[in-house]
This record gives structure tokens, sequence and C-alpha cells, in this order.
């Protein structure tokens, strides 16, 4: 039989690629008939994707996966909503895609032995290539990188507004909660994502849920055994098929993205906290979009000072002509924190830019993760053991906090509610105190939090291993994915 040829349509951006790459090196590890051609669709702004497929090209010891870069638009930037924006430009793509892939299956002197499409494998926010795949007559799967009780969440929001039980966008500064068939507790409003509340963008997250229905399955980056109750719903029939194949992470870690004078290299990180006793660092990190205003960098800064908590901070410039500054040099440090604090914090603190998350979770000083709440960075903490403070800011990530905190017990909460939405508008304020008391919190995990989340970490590893939950929900993924693809046809 030939090899079923997979395609893969990752987002634009380094973030979605790399989180799609480990499940195609997942997919060509665990069965050898599968290859895989990844689309990679490129944002301008983006300097990162080349060096990473480069890196990865020469690492891999598999000859199943090839990269195929698609016309690079210069222009591609936008002052839309990110949701907007992406959508467009994968609705701009098709054509090239379609292009590529009839070339990539019909024989010629070139190419002589054409494989067998079986699929395309999309990101969440690519589904409207999902039209692409049905002219070749072959069937599309979902990468869903967010939780199985945040996809459950849309599914069951988009069924109520289209009914027209609800309008989302008057719900903003509504006290109300509502019932998810994913949760087991009522999830108030105040933690709904921001795009599903707004008349702009809410059209967008509705289209996309609207064609997830459409996939013939969903791929999740969880585990049974954290989001049980979740995975249970969603498997009732009255959806597209749930694959829950994680947690899928990248446990290399990346030692690429470092500050390029050298201050916050990898090796100035991993020697300052193996000088640390061990569980009794805090460490702060909020993601690849998450940066402060002066005024919330100096409320922190006091909470930390105030604690007397040992703390490795990863601190990051606000956005200025379109970029997030990961180096934090020292003028930077000078303006934005309180007079003195530096110096006074020498002996317990660090504060840098890019952070090897990975490596510092895994690090035996670390005790407690202040983060953003993105759904990798959860499954990181569990998959550690490191105990959560949850500070969202953007996205989904106030459920993701609500999930974690009120349904799964696994967290303590800085603030649930707290937005920043793509670093833009109005920020509210979190005072020192207020943030000292989670530090504190997180730092003196109770008992019955700490042994529950030694327990998943443990179920997290099992459920990647042969005969794990993740492991046979994969083997059940590519025996569909492979058998599927009889009907394929070049349009």
């Amino acid at each position: 039989m030939k090899k079923a040829e997979l395609v893969l349509v990752p987002s634009p951006g380094i973030g979605h690629l790399a989180s799609m790459m480990e499940l195609a090196k997942l997919l060509v590890d665990r069965d050898d008939r599968v290859s895989i051609t990844v689309i990679i669709i490129r944002l301008a702004l983006d300097s990162r994707i080349s060096k990473y497929t480069e890196s990865l090209t020469a690492s891999s010891k598999s000859t199943n996966i090839q990269f195929i870069d698609l016309p690079s638009d210069k222009t591609n930037t936008s002052n839309d909503h990110p949701s907007k924006f992406v959508t467009s430009l994968i609705e701009s793509q098709k054509p090239h895609v379609k292009e590529f892939v009839s070339k990539l299956i019909t024989q010629s002197e070139l190419n002589p032995k054409p494989p067998r499409l079986a699929c395309f494998i999309l990101d969440m926010f690519c589904t409207g290539m999902i039209d692409v795949a049905n002219e070749f007559g072959v069937p599309s799967y979902i990468y869903f990188t967010s939780s199985a009780a945040f996809l459950g969440f849309q599914f069951h929001m988009q069924d109520l507004h289209d009914k027209q039980e609800v309008d989302l966008t008057e719900l903003r500064d509504v006290d109300a909660e509502f019932e998810i068939p994913t949760l087991v507790n009522p999830l108030p409003v105040k933690v709904f994502p921001s795009v599903m509340l707004s008349k702009d963008t809410l059209p967008v997250v509705l289209y996309h849920v609207r064609r997830f229905r459409e996939a013939k399955g969903i791929i999740l980056n969880t585990f049974e055994e954290v989001e049980s109750h979740a995975v249970k719903y969603l498997s009732n029939g009255e959806n597209p098929a749930v694959y829950p194949v994680g947690p899928i992470l990248n446990l290399k870690g990346d030692v690429h993205d470092v500050g390029s004078d050298g201050s916050n290299s990898y090796r100035d990180i991993m020697l300052w906290l193996d000088d640390q006793p061990p569980s009794s660092v805090v460490f702060l990190c909020f993601g690849s979009m998450g940066s402060f205003s002066v005024d919330q960098v100096k409320e922190i800064a006091w909470a930390l000072e105030h604690s007397g908590h040992r703390f490795l901070w990863s601190l990051r410039k606000p956005p200025s002509e379109g970029k997030i500054d990961f180096l934090v040099d020292h003028a930077y440090q000078q303006e934005v924190f309180p007079d003195g604090f530096l110096d006074r914090t020498a002996k317990i603190g660090k504060v840098i830019g890019w952070a090897p998350q990975v490596d510092v979770l895994a690090h035996p000083s670390i005790r407690e993760f202040i983060s953003h709440c993105g759904w990798n960075s959860i499954l990181e903490s569990v998959w550690f053991g490191v105990p959560l403070a949850t500070w969202p800011m953007y996205a989904e990530q106030q459920f993701n906090a609500f999930e974690v905190v009120v349904e799964l017990g696994l967290a303590v909460e800085i603030k649930m509610d707290y937005r920043r939405e793509f670093l833009i508008g109005n920020e509210t304020i979190l005072g020192a105190k207020e943030i000292e008391r989670g530090i504190k919190s997180g730092m003196e995990h109770d008992g019955h939090k700490l042994k529950r989340l030694k327990e998943l970490s443990e179920k997290s590893r099992k459920a990647m291993m042969e005969g794990g939950s993740s492991f046979s929900s994969l083997s059940r993924l590519i025996k569909d994915m492979i058998i599927a693809g009889d009907n394929v046809h070049v349009p």
C-alpha cells in the first residue's frame, strides 16, 4: 500500500506551527505508513519560521515530513482583530493550497510515484481549508489546541446563539452563569472569551465552530484522565469523533530565542536556578503575547519583594511597531521598576526576557508557576507537577483559569477574569496586595491540591505510554485516517 499522505495546515505564527509539528512527529513516529506535508503560511512580521523549519529539518530523523512554503505576501499585516485577520488570510491562500496538493498527488515525470492523499489536518483557525479537502474528496480533521471543555463550551454557545436563545454580545456586563455540558460547575459570563462577547469578532468565532461540525474528527490536545467529564460528553455521537491524544508537548524545549546581549542566556538562567534551594522559586511567565504597562509592572515588583519569596520573572516589553521585545535591557528595567528594586532583590530574584519555560518548569527549584493560563502552559504545569496561580490575559485564558481553579481544583486564583485583550485598550491594574496574596497562596499550596496534581502528573505520562488512553486514541486516529482517502480525486 502507498503511504498515506496527510496534509497539515497550521495557522500562521510560530506558536501554532510548533504545536502542530509535535503532533506531526507523533504521527510519523507511531506508524511508518504515514507521511506528512506541512504547508507553511507566513506572517510578514514573524521572522522565526524559517529558522524553526530549518532546525527541524536538520534535526529530524524522519524523512516522512516535508515543508512547503506558500507564496509569501509581504503585505499580510492588518489592524483587524487577529481572529478576523487570520481567517481572511487563510481564505486567500486556498487557491495556492489546492494547486500544490494537486501537484503532490498527480503522477508526472518529476513525481513518478505520487502518494495517496488520506486527509487534511487543520489548525482550529484554518477551517476554511475544509473546502479544499472537500474538492479532493478527502476528510478533514481539526487540531484543537484548547481544552475539551472549551470545545464543548463553543459548541453549546453556538447552538444557543443559532436557536436565538441568547445574544452573546449583550452579555458583556451581565452578572450571570450558564450551564455548560462539558463542565460540572456553572460558568460565569465574566470568564467568557472577549471575542465571543463582541459584535466585531463573534461572527468569526461562530463561523469556525460551525465548520468544526463538518470535520470527520477533532484531535484534542488533552487526556481523558484530566477532562473525563468533557471527553465523555463530546463522545456522545452528536459531535464529530474526538481523539484526545495529549498532552502534546515539546519537552526538548527551545533554547534559540535568547537575548542578543547574552545577559539572559539559557545557560545563565539554568545556572541561577541551580543555585536555589529545592521548591523555593516562584516562576512568572505570561506567554508569547504577555506584557504589562509600567504601572502594572511596578505592582508586580512590589508584590514579589514584599512576599519574600525567591522569583524568576519573564518580563517582556509592551509592543511597539507591531512587535513584542523579548529582550529586557537594563535601561528598560530602570524605567519600569520601583527605585532600588533590583538591588534589594538581587539575592533572591532574577528578571529575564525570554524564558525556556519547559526547562524551567522541570527544574527542582520551582515551586509555583504564575501563568497566563494558555492551555499548553497548563498541560506543562500538570506534566511537571508544578502548582499554578492564574493570571489570564486574552483569548480563552479566562475560561482556562476557571477550569483549573474551580472545575479541576488544581490552581489558586490571582485574578480569574483579568483581561488585556491583545495588549490594547483599557488595562485593569491589579494591586500589589492582591498579587502578593496569590503568590503566598501558591507557594503554600494545600496538601489536597498537591496530591491531586502529582496524581495527574503521573497519569499524563502514562496516557502517552503504550496502553495509555492517549496512546490508544492516537492509534485509533491513525487507523481512521489511513483507511480514508479511497475516493480522492484531483479537482
